[in-house]
Parts: C-alpha cells; sequence; structure tokens
C-alpha cells in the first residue's frame, strides 16, 4: 500500500542491498536515531563491552569500521521469519577483506527490528566470532 511503512523483512534486505552496495549514506539512512547494532551480539573486538553500537554517530563508526573497510559483502539468506516487527534471518555473509587475499565466510541468525515507522530499531548478529572461517580470495 502506498504510504505504508517497510516491515522489517524489507528493512533488512535494503539495508543487505545497501552494505553489498557499499552505499554508506543509504545504508545509515535506513536506522532510527536510537537505533542499536550488535554484530556480534555479546563482547568482541568490534564492541569489547558488547553492549552494541547505540544511536546514529556508534552506528556510521561501525559502519567504517566494519563494512566500509571490505572490499565486497554478499548475502546469501537461506530462510526468513518475519514474526510481527521483526525478522530473522538465517545465512551467511561473505566478506572479501581489504587486500582481496581472504573471505571471511560468517554463519548466522542476522535480525533486524523495525520501529513500525519505516526505520531499523535494531540490527543484530547472532553469530560466534571465533567461528568465522577464512577462505582464499
Amino acid at each position: 500500500m502506498p504510504g505504508q511503512a517497510m516491515n522489517a523483512r524489507e528493512l533488512a534486505r535494503r539495508s543487505q542491498a545497501a552494505a553489498t552496495a557499499k552505499d554508506r549514506s543509504a545504508w545509515l539512512d535506513l536506522f532510527a536515531p536510537d537505533a542499536v547494532v550488535q554484530d556480534p551480539v555479546g563482547p568482541s573486538p568490534f564492541d569489547p563491552p558488547g553492549a552494541g553500537h547505540h544511536g546514529t554517530t556508534a552506528i556510521a563508526a561501525f559502519y567504517d569500521a566494519v563494512i566500509g573497510p571490505a572490499e565486497q559483502i554478499t548475502f546469501e539468506i537461506e530462510r526468513s521469519y518475519l514474526c510481527g516487527d521483526e525478522v530473522a534471518d538465517v545465512g551467511v555473509i561473505r566478506t572479501r577483506l581489504a587486500g582481496g587475499r581472504h573471505v571471511a565466510v560468517v554463519r548466522g541468525v542476522y535480525t533486524y527490528r523495525s520501529n513500525g515507522e519505516g526505520k531499523l530499531a535494531a540490527l543484530r548478529a547472532f553469530r560466534e566470532y571465533d567461528a568465522v572461517e577464512l577462505a582464499d580470495g
């Protein structure tokens, strides 16, 4: 319907497309000002306390540190479950690291929550940081 806010699955697909296209402004524009990104959920080198990246400035810094330097990112969504204002995508993210010699293969469950107004309130990656596979690029 015209004027209807995007649901969580539509927001997830736009987020994935923007990351694949390396379109920083399109990716950041999907988030509500008070949104949170937890990738991965819990402590990691990207977020030592494990509290997530809260708000526009922190989410932009996450993009610049994690997504921006990648040469290529692809999403292989095997299953997707839309429930209310959230979607859980099960699949694989492949990231060609800077320099192009290695590809990080990340298997997990990726959740996206809509704020009900066409913006992402949360993006959370349930994956084991230490289980990332490195393949030749």
